[in-house]
C-alpha cells in the first residue's frame, strides 16, 4: 500500500471518528438534557403545590414543610404571577446591571417569554368550600447547568473540528518533511552508488593517457562499467514496482560478500556461512534491489565498527519454511529503543549520514519481496544482528 492509499485511509479514520465522537456525544446530551428537564419540571411542579399551599393557608397549617420546599429552589429560575399576568414573586432570574434599573417589569418580560414558550404551571386556588379564588401561574425557564449541557455539543463540535484540522495539518506537514529527506537522501545514495565507480574509471583514463595499457585494466574497467550499469538498473526499479524472477539466495549471497570482502578495510574479517539444507534456496528476487539491501546492511555494518578492525558475518539457513538471512558486525551496537526507529526515513546513528538506506531496505523487502527485515539483536559495544525472513520457492 502506498503512501497516498495510506493517507486516505487515514483520513477516513479520522473523519470517521470525528462522526462517532459527536453522534455519541449528541446522543448521550441529549439524553442527559432530556432527562434533567423531566426532573426540573418535576420539581417545579413539586415547588407549585407548596405554592398553592403556602397561598391556602390558614392559622392552623403547618408552613415548616412548604418553606423548606419552596427555599430548596437554588437553581431552576420561577416566577409566580396571577391573572392579570402582574408578577407575585421570583426566584433565581440573573437580571444585567442595566435591567436591575426596572427589575419588576424585565422579570415580567422574562415570565412571559417563558408563557410564550409553554414553561408554565397553572395553580387553582380554592377556598375550603370548594369555591374559586382565582389562579396563580408558575412560570419556570431552565437552570444554567441545562443551559450549560444543552451548549456542550456545539462546543465539543468546535472541539472534534480543531482535532481533526491539526490531525490532518500535521500527518500533511510529516509527509512533506518526510518526501524532502527522502529526495535529499535519495540524491546523496545516488551520488554514493556512482561515486566509487565514477573515480576508478578516472584513474583508469588517467592510466591510459600515459600509455599504460593491459589486458587486467580492461577488465577492471569493464567491471566498473557494470557497477555503473546496475547502479542505474537499481535506481530505475525503485520507483516502480520490479519484476521478480526466481533466483537462488546463497548465489547472492555469495557475489555480495566477494565484492564487501574486497572493499572492506584489510583489518575486517568478512564471513560467509551457508547451511548444507539452505544451499538450494530459490525465491522470487529482484537480484539487483535484493544484493542491494545486503549491500546497505553490510556497509552499515563495517561503518559501525570502530577503529575498522571486527567481524562482518554473513549466514543463510532454513527456519520454519523460510530462508532466514543474518548479517552480524561487531561494532557499537543499537540502543534498544532504535530498533525500530532505524528504518524511518531520515533517522541516522551517522554523523554524515543521511538515513535513507535502511528506509529503502524495508521498501524493497517487505513491499517488493513480500518479507520481513529487522533487528534480531543489538548489545552496546558488542555488535548488531539484522534479519531477513523471506519465503521459498522449489526447495
Amino acid at each position: 500500500m502506498n503512501w497516498t492509499d495510506r493517507l486516505r485511509h487515514v483520513k477516513i479514520a479520522l473523519v470517521a471518528a470525528a462522526v462517532l465522537i459527536v453522534a455519541g456525544s449528541l446522543f448521550v446530551s441529549y439524553s442527559l438534557t432530556r432527562d434533567l428537564q423531566a426532573e426540573e419540571q418535576r420539581n417545579v411542579g413539586v415547588w407549585a403545590e407548596a405554592m398553592r399551599a403556602m397561598s391556602q393557608a390558614d392559622s392552623n397549617t403547618d408552613l415548616a414543610l412548604v418553606l423548606k420546599v419552596l427555599e430548596s429552589n437554588h437553581t431552576i429560575p420561577v416566577v409566580v404571577l396571577d391573572e392579570r399576568d402582574e408578577v407575585l414573586e421570583s426566584r433565581n432570574v440573573n437580571l444585567s446591571r442595566q435591567e436591575i434599573r426596572d427589575s419588576l417589569h424585565n422579570v415580567k418580560l422574562r415570565a412571559l417569554e417563558m408563557k410564550r414558550s409553554g414553561h408554565v404551571i397553572r395553580i387553582e386556588l380554592t377556598r375550603s368550600d370548594s369555591s374559586s379564588l382565582g389562579s396563580l401561574q408558575v412560570c419556570y425557564g431552565e437552570s444554567v447547568m441545562l443551559q450549560r449541557l444543552a451548549r456542550y455539543p456545539y462546543i465539543q463540535l468546535c472541539v472534534t473540528a480543531l482535532f481533526l484540522f491539526v490531525s490532518l495539518f500535521a500527518i500533511l506537514s510529516s509527509k512533506r518533511a518526510e518526501q524532502n529527506r527522502v529526495w535529499v537522501g535519495l540524491s546523496r545514495e545516488t551520488a554514493h552508488q556512482l561515486g566509487t565507480p565514477i573515480s576508478s574509471l578516472m584513474a583508469w583514463i588517467e592510466i591510459l593517457r600515459e600509455g599504460q595499457t593491459d589486458e587486467s585494466m580492461i577488465k577492471e574497467m569493464e567491471t566498473d562499467v557494470e557497477r555503473l550499469q546496475l547502479v542505474a538498473d537499481r535506481f530505475s526499479k525503485i520507483g516502480s514496482r520490479p519484476e521478480l524472477k526466481l533466483g537462488n539466495i546463497a548465489s547472492v549471497l555469495r557475489t555480495t560478500t566477494d565484492y564487501m570482502r574486497r572493499r572492506a578495510p584489510e583489518q575486517v574479517t568478512v564471513t560467509l556461512r551457508i547451511e548444507p539444507e539452505a544451499e538450494s534456496l530459490n525465491s522470487m528476487l529482484c537480484i539487483p534491489l535484493f544484493q542491494w539491501v545486503l549491500e546497505n546492511l553490510c556497509r552499515n555494518a563495517i561503518d559501525a565498527i570502530p577503529n575498522g578492525i571486527g567481524r562482518l558475518s554473513l549466514s543463510l539457513a532454513f527456519r520454519e519454511g523460510r530462508a532466514l538471512i543474518l548479517v552480524s558486525d561487531t561494532g557499537k551496537g543499537i540502543p534498544r529503543k532504535d530498533f525500530h526507529n532505524v528504518f524511518r526515513p531520515g533517522f541516522t546513528t551517522k554523523q554524515r549520514g543521511w538515513g535513507l538506506g535502511l528506509s529503502l531496505a524495508k521498501r524493497i523487502i517487505e513491499e517488493y519481496h513480500n518479507g520481513r527485515i529487522y533487528v534480531r539483536d543489538s548489545q552496546a559495544g558488542h555488535g548488531t544482528t539484522f534479519a531477513i525472513e523471506i519465503d521459498i520457492f522449489d526447495k
